[in-house]
């Protein structure tokens, strides 16, 4: 078991931010459309952890993450997960990971580039035993102990989550899964205690 850790795009933020859509960190979690090469990487067994995108004067957090249970191709998740087919919010943000439409076609609202379409729809990753930060003392708690977290498990005194995990994001052992995933435990803890 290895794990990876990354940051979502600047500006994705699910409290002060837009909506983040990819990954989904609920009852399903999954990666479907974002980061090809990070689902590639990884395989059965290992870990995916996202930290929210970078806002002004906002402290980015460590949402969560999941088990990689399965990589299957977009057309099967089009199929498996309907609730996570592209669609608007009312607000007008993007909801939904499945990028392909019924014939597993580039759907209508995935805007990227239709030149890297097909190297998008393999490997959407179903996760499974999920922790996420979702209500707002988590959020708080996570926010203000996350940089703190990255620098003690990285061994690394950056400045900012982009300075520790970079770019690209970062490999994880297996002691920094367990780890990671024992802290977002306490913060849950810790909040439904209060």
């Amino acid at each position: 078991m290895i794990g990876k850790i990354f940051i979502t795009s600047s500006g994705y933020d699910p409290q002060l931010g837009k909506h983040v859509k990819d990954p989904y960190l609920g009852p399903k979690a999954s990666l479907g459309a974002c980061r090809p090469d990070i689902r590639r990487q990884v395989k059965e067994g290992d870990h995916l952890f996202v930290i929210s995108g970078k806002l002004p004067n906002v402290r980015q957090f460590v949402m969560g993450g999941f088990e990689v249970a399965q990589k299957i191709d977009a057309l099967q998740a089009y199929e498996r997960f309907p609730d996570q087919r592209l669609r608007m919010r009312d607000d007008g943000q993007l909801i939904g990971n499945v990028v392909v439409d019924a014939s597993g076609a580039q759907h209508e609202l995935d805007t990227h580039d239709p030149a890297t379409f097909g190297k998008r729809t393999p490997n959407y990753i179903v996760g499974s035993d999920c922790i996420s930060l979702v209500d707002s003392a988590e959020i708080a708690l996570g926010r203000e102990q996350t940089l703190d977290m990255l620098r003690e498990i990285f061994k690394k005194n950056g400045g900012s989550p982009f300075e520790i995990v970079g770019h690209y994001g970062s490999k994880l052992t297996e002691d920094q899964v367990i780890k990671l995933r024992e802290w977002l435990l306490s913060l849950k803890k810790v909040t439904e205690a209060a």
